[in-house]
């Protein structure tokens, strides 16, 4: 090879390899898009954006609604990961959508509440009360649960987290279950007798766990919340990053602080 030719090289080597090198500059600049649901999830990922940020590592929150889209845009490549589902309604969601998605890491617990504006016991619900509980299966499931463990029905044998109302295989007060979407439950409050209520959507509505529940689920519960990525990006530095910034001591206090008890670290 002459000398014009390996200097030719040489130089194509050289701009190839600055332009790897400026495309990875890049790639870290842009911010790690984060999906929330509105409430103490948005809350809390405002605060790790900053612990994260100390850390070199960009995020942008996004809020949500629902709980279908976070996961939607998710798949979508829309986002990089998403903090507001517990393991349960991941795990539908992966067998019902077919999402590549994996747990990253735990973040909080929402013992879910029942709330009612006519009674302040359950066991002074009416012979034939509409009770309102979220119409996803996982957390449906959950609310059946919890009215099962407060002595209100009985579940068949082996229903389990995806219990719904046709595995009720006792119900003496005769309750009449309304199925709606879990952030409509709050305002749907006056139309009903009673309802369970995801604590995030509670205190959206002003409602505080602790002090307007009749009857609030176990903390011990598999009902932890996590972060989601998609399985192709699980081994990425900036998830360990994410994960370290949402699991740090700061973020513990301020959820501490911040929730007074309605809303517990699940790390």
């Amino acid at each position: 090879m002459n000398i014009n030719k390996r200097k030719l090289l040489q130089s194509t080597l050289a701009l190839a390899l600055a332009a790897t090198f400026s495309t990875g500059l890049l790639a870290q600049d842009k911010p790690i898009k984060v999906g929330v649901t509105a409430g103490p999830h948005a809350q809390i990922f405002e605060q790790v954006k900053k612990v994260a940020e100390r850390d070199g590592l960009k995020i942008q929150v996004i809020e949500f609604s629902d709980y279908v889209q976070p996961n939607a845009a998710l798949a979508a490549g829309d986002l990089d990961a998403n903090s507001y589902q517990h393991k349960p309604y991941l795990d539908q969601q992966v067998k019902d959508r077919g999402y590549k998605f994996v747990s990253v890491g735990y973040t909080v617990n929402f013992p879910i509440g029942l709330y009612s504006k006519k009674v302040k016991n359950l066991k002074d619900l009416k012979e034939g009360a509409r009770f309102g509980i979220p119409n996803d299966p996982t957390n449906g499931g959950r609310v059946l649960l919890v009215l099962q463990d407060q002595g209100l029905i009985k579940l068949k044998p082996g229903a389990g987290l995806k219990a719904t109302p046709l595995d009720v295989v006792e119900n003496p007060k005769k309750l009449k279950f309304i199925e709606l979407d879990a952030a409509q439950l709050p305002r749907s409050l006056d139309d009903l007798d009673a309802s369970a209520i995801n604590t995030n959507y509670a205190l959206s509505a002003g409602l505080n766990p602790a002090k307007d529940a009749i009857a609030q689920e176990s903390a011990k519960s598999p009902y932890v919340n996590l972060l989601a990525v998609r399985e192709a990006d699980q081994s990425k530095p900036w998830v360990a990053k994410l994960v370290k910034a949402y699991q740090s001591d700061e973020i513990r206090k301020y959820i501490q602080t911040e929730f007074k008890g309605a809303v517990l670290a699940g790390f």
